[in-house]
């Protein structure tokens, strides 16, 4: 009888050597971003990679144990727990009806209980003298945190700050000599660069997972976080890795293992870590400050997929279109105006609303922003001072608006009256949208009622009859409409449906 164990092709290990070789495996320098402004001077002590020789390849021949074998000391299990009160059950003595069968006495009503809620993640010592980076949703709320160790020591660790934007949070545990991670250059990655993951995942105890740099620079339009610039990788990453570290083939940290996508909830190979460019200046901050600084431009954007772009008389896509401008705000005051489409930031091109927001909140308050934008068909440029980014109240960056057909739309007048309904302020012109069919385009785009369209084709509308006016002989063209929703505005390409 065969034996049913499959042998080891001979050709896999030359073939890990091949990557390895092509793949760009050399180490990384100090971190070094251009127009990347630190805002506040490091005030934990770690240890930064640069001018370091290439990896030698015969470290390898018997796996990566020589790799992973030094960085696992330095990945934690972090355990926090949270105190959660039970709703109150509904109070039904309060109506007569049922307190007739007590006397017309209440019955004490039971006080709402609170449980505890416990949550496992990961953590990376990054400091000998207990500073650790671990996940914000891993420590959120918590009023007790734990930290254990490889060599099975326990901790009580301080939240010394947290920015749930960057979904950053910043440890302390009482104790000295720890063992660190150094950290690398994560805008040096490359897709196809060997990576791993370590962490704690569903408590089980360290584990490292192998895999690759899938992309870079990733963003999700803020299904994860507000600022989005990942690091994907199919290196296994399973709930309790949150926190963790990734670390390239010299085992520099370079990423914290942040989320997954997954349609069961189990690992699909499709994981996302931090760069540890940005969680290390987040830390600075948290250390420096107790929060985090950013640069604020005060505008609202939105993506440009192609018809919108067409729709502006750019040949592609790309850039970021503001949709709304903050009056009184930082660019507001340097003449940005709603329409615009930011192509580039301090000389470099801007991919996306995500990269550009991520920018400029990496730069610090004060600082000039270099923009090229373009405007009615011409490409201009602009300098903005950046304000401080608000705690509280600066509108979120709305989902852009998608094809749609204006059959089955219907309109009004916008008089003082639906104004207040709206809760729109007295200045705001425009039609209001008071009926959309279910099945029509104008529904699949977003378009609701309560919505209030200002432009049509960049001309303004204040009545129905100039919206009729407006789109007016417009056949089956596409039309670029200017949508006020809740008092934020934003752009929506009107495609005709077929």
């Amino acid at each position: 009888m065969a034996n049913p164990r499959k042998r080891f092709p001979f050709w896999i290990p030359s073939l890990i050597i091949a990557a390895l070789v092509f793949g760009g495996l050399l180490r990384s320098g100090v971190i070094t971003l251009p127009g990347y402004t630190v805002h506040a001077a490091p005030q934990v002590p770690v240890n930064v990679v640069q001018n370091a020789a290439p990896v030698p390849l015969g470290n390898f021949k018997n796996g990566f144990a020589s790799i992973i074998g030094p960085a696992l000391p330095a990945v934690v299990n972090v355990s926090s727990t949270k105190v959660v009160k039970q709703k109150a059950a509904p109070n039904i003595f309060a109506d007569p009806f049922f307190r007739q069968f007590f006397g017309g006495q209440v019955p004490q009503q039971q006080q709402p209980q609170s449980e505890q809620e416990h949550s496992l993640g990961s953590g990376v010592i990054v400091n000998p003298d207990g500073y650790i980076l671990t996940n914000n949703h891993v420590v959120a709320g918590a009023s007790d945190v734990e930290v254990f160790t490889q060599n099975r020591k326990k901790y009580k660790a301080k939240v010394i700050g947290t920015d749930p934007r960057t979904d950053i949070a910043v440890l302390k545990i009482d104790a000295t000599g720890l063992p660190t991670l150094s950290m690398g250059d994560a805008s040096k990655l490359k897709v196809g660069d060997l990576v791993f993951a370590i962490g704690d995942p569903f408590g089980i105890g360290e584990t490292a997972t192998m895999g690759i740099v899938s992309a870079t620079g990733r963003a999700l339009g803020g299904a994860i976080e507000h600022y989005e610039d990942f690091i994907q990788t199919d290196a296994a990453i399973n709930p309790g890795n949150s926190g963790g570290a990734l670390i390239d083939a010299h085992g520099d940290l370079i990423g914290i293992n942040t989320a997954i996508l997954s349609g069961g909830g189990g690992n699909e190979g499709v994981g996302f870590a931090i760069p540890v460019n940005l969680a290390h200046d987040i830390m600075n901050q948290i250390v420096e400050h107790g929060k985090v600084i950013r640069g604020y431009l005060g505008v609202t954007i939105q993506a440009v997929n192609p018809d919108m772009a067409k729709a502006f008389g750019l040949s592609q896509g790309g850039g970021a279109l503001i949709g709304d401008v903050s009056p009184g705000g930082p660019g507001a005051k340097a003449g940005l105006q709603r329409g615009d489409i930011v192509q580039q930031l301090n000389g470099k091109p801007v991919t996306g609303p995500d990269d550009l927001s991520l920018r400029i909140s990496e730069m610090a308050p004060g600082s000039v922003a270099h923009m090229q934008v373009f405007r009615n068909g011409k490409s201009m440029n602009l300098d903005v001072t950046l304000g401080t980014f608000p705690e509280k109240g600066q509108p979120g960056q709305p989902t852009p608006g998608a094809a749609a057909a204006l059959k089955g739309l219907q309109v009004q007048n916008l008089d003082d009256n639906l104004r207040q309904q709206l809760g729109l302020p007295g200045g705001t012109f425009g039609v209001v949208v008071t009926g959309v069919d279910p099945s029509s385009g104008a529904a699949a785009a977003g378009i609701q009622q309560g919505d209030v369209i200002q432009e049509v084709d960049h001309k303004p509308v204040h009545n129905v009859q100039e919206f009729q006016s407006a789109i007016a002989g417009l056949a089956n063209q596409p039309i670029l409409l200017l949508v006020n929703h809740s008092g934020t505005t934003h752009y929506v390409v009107v495609e005709p449906q077929p």
